[in-house]
């Protein structure tokens, strides 16, 4: 079964539930936590601050979701971890020392922090994995669909290189950071559109996602192939895709090859009104940070029925099987339906994206 389906079919049953007053009913106890009412204390630990969307969206729209759904008497106690994963799993360990009811985790590094969910287990804290499957016993997942990521990624840049391209145009491919195990999907997922269609000329495990490593990998891919010989880049999210288009720029490319990333960053948006990136990954981050507050407030109040309906595909992670999770479907971002996405979504206004340089290029798509 396609994920597409799956967040929808998981919202409707849940609607469902609600109007026939069936959330207050709990299954069996031993698979629940202990039930709680509104003073429910969530745990949010997030990756970084350098892709933006953790700060403007993620954490955000959780801590309002808790809020409405407690009758504002919930919190959030958030922490960030600025990519380190030692300060990651020391700020895991506070919150268990504090007892939250249950902990949210996007991983820095998904198999480091294993030793820090198994304590939480022990200390009876349920672990939701969040946006990045973390090793050890966590209780449920919530994601993306990351390979669809990949595979969107791939076939866009297919897209773009045209039918009058074949096996000899050399690509680039700058993936996501070795210890997010997000990125092996991402490249998995385009893998499987690109293989056999073109060349990969260059790849680049790029640490930390930084956009200065992705702009250095660049700089040594073109010394080695060629600022002319580049058919196309892809890049596994916008931070990246921002340093290897100055990697490019710096070497005189004025003919810009096609540039995929992900997340719909502004910038990312506003290189793709300008020509400059080709096209984004956007992901509904409302759809997924809401539904994570959603999973964790019916875990603590051990609502299974409703946990269930949340949680109705499974994962696997190196440590265990069958997890529950939602994996939210994405959507390709091209110049073509910026207005039907992130405008529409209420991500950015049209002000936002077309401010200053950006307005010819604006008006020249009919984004105004």
């Amino acid at each position: 079964m396609r994920r597409t389906a799956i967040a929808v079919a998981a919202s409707t049953l849940t609607f469902s539930l609600t109007a026939c007053g069936a959330l207050n009913v709990s299954g069996d106890s031993s698979s629940a936590s202990p039930t709680k009412g509104d003073d429910v204390t969530i745990g949010l630990l997030l990756p970084e601050k350098a892709n933006t969307r953790y700060e403007n969206f993620d954490y955000p729209i959780i801590k309002e979701k808790v809020a409405s759904l407690t009758d504002d008497k919930g919190k959030v106690d958030y922490a960030n971890a600025d990519q380190d994963a030692d300060k990651q799993a020391t700020q895991m360990q506070r919150m268990i020392d504090d007892k939250v009811d249950i902990i949210l985790l996007d991983a820095v590094d998904s198999h480091a922090i294993a030793a820090q969910v198994t304590k939480a287990k022990e200390a009876g804290i349920p672990v939701i994995a969040y946006d990045r499957l973390a090793e050890g016993p966590i209780d449920a997942y919530i994601s993306f669909d990351n390979e669809l990521v990949g595979e969107v990624q791939g076939r866009t840049l297919m897209d773009a290189l045209g039918q009058d391209s074949d096996s000899s145009a050399k690509i680039v491919m700058m993936n996501g950071s070795p210890t997010d195990p997000n990125a092996k999907q991402f490249k998995a997922g385009a893998m499987s559109e690109l293989n056999g269609k073109v060349t990969i000329a260059r790849s680049y495990d790029t640490k930390d996602w930084k956009p200065e490593n992705a702009e250095a990998n660049m700089t040594a891919a073109i010394d080695a192939i060629g600022k002319d010989n580049i058919a196309g880049v892809y890049s596994a999210n916008d931070g990246m895709a921002g340093g290897i288009l100055k990697a490019l720029q710096n070497a005189g490319v004025t003919d810009l090859p096609p540039i995929t990333g992900q997340d719909a960053e502004l910038d990312a948006v506003r290189r793709i009104v300008a020509g400059e990136q080709y096209m984004s990954v956007y992901k509904s981050y409302p759809q997924e940070a809401e539904a994570a507050a959603q999973m964790a407030v019916a875990k603590v109040r051990g609502h299974d029925i409703q946990f269930d309906a949340l949680t109705q595909d499974t994962v696997d992670s190196p440590t265990a099987k069958e997890i529950p999770a939602q994996l939210v479907t994405v959507t390709a971002l091209t110049k073509k339906n910026i207005k039907s996405t992130v405008v529409s979504d209420g991500i950015y206004k049209v002000a936002d994206i077309c401010a200053g340089k950006y307005k010819p290029a604006c008006a020249a798509i009919g984004l105004n």
